[in-house]
């Protein structure tokens, strides 16, 4: 499991190609690596990887499935990119963002940046099938950092997040474009409930749902904020 609070920024040294793998050596900053061992997890921009070597003090390897690079970003990193990083929790370490699991749900593009004095907004859009499951003060995990969802537009089809400077000189954030492509994992708590009303709808009323939805639509409106679940304390 991981929090969410970004522990680095990491380099890619080089990238291998084998038979049905692709091998990352990343370098990290100092004192990232102490205690880690063959075998432990580390999330590279929000994708749970295990270690499969180490070299020196502050370099590790890693093998991504095929699987792995069609559903993420990890698939399009070339030598000298910079990702964020960071450790499996610990057993009584504090989460300070929100628990996640590494396993990415999928990828989204950046539809537009504002720099604001001491904000940087960025807006994301999202196929609707995943934003439904996005809602404005909910947690979600961008590039393995967890942000606080400042405005969902279901119409329009994408949300925003608002990043303080910290948050910037922590991550690689500050360093992407419109267009980019960013790695995705939704609250799976949210999911849960999202999914579970939906159902519920549905075998309450059946062939009257497609109907509901369509009225809602006229209305600018969507089912999804008929199921918006309480944002949960941290």
């Amino acid at each position: 499991m991981f929090t969410g609070i970004v522990q680095g920024i990491a380099s890619i040294n080089s990238i291998t190609d084998k038979p049905g793998l692709r091998t990352f050596t990343l370098s990290f900053p100092r004192g990232f690596c102490q205690d880690l061992e063959i075998g432990a997890s580390v999330a590279v921009d929000g994708v749970c990887l295990t270690v499969t070597s180490l070299h020196d003090a502050d370099m590790a390897e890693f093998d991504v499935m095929q699987q792995s690079l069609a559903i993420t970003t990890l698939g399009g990193y070339a030598q000298h990119g910079r990702i964020n990083v960071e450790r499996a929790a610990r057993d009584g370490a504090e989460i300070g963002g929100h628990p996640l699991s590494g396993h990415v749900d999928f990828t989204a593009q950046i539809a537009a940046i504002r720099e604001l004095e001491n904000n940087y907004v960025i807006r994301i859009a999202v196929p609707p099938e995943w934003l439904r499951y996005i809602f404005a003060k909910g947690y979600i995990a961008i590039n393995g950092a967890s942000l606080t969802v400042a405005e969902v537009n279901r119409q329009e089809g994408w949300f925003e997040v608002w990043l303080i400077p910290e948050t910037l000189r922590m991550t690689v954030f500050s360093e992407k474009k419109a267009g980019a492509s960013l790695n995705i994992e939704i609250e799976r708590s949210t999911q849960v409930i999202v999914d579970t009303v939906r159902n519920m709808l549905q075998e309450t009323l059946g062939p009257l749902l497609p109907a509901l939805e369509a009225l809602l639509q006229q209305q600018g409106k969507s089912v999804d904020e008929l199921v918006k679940p309480g944002v949960l304390p941290k």
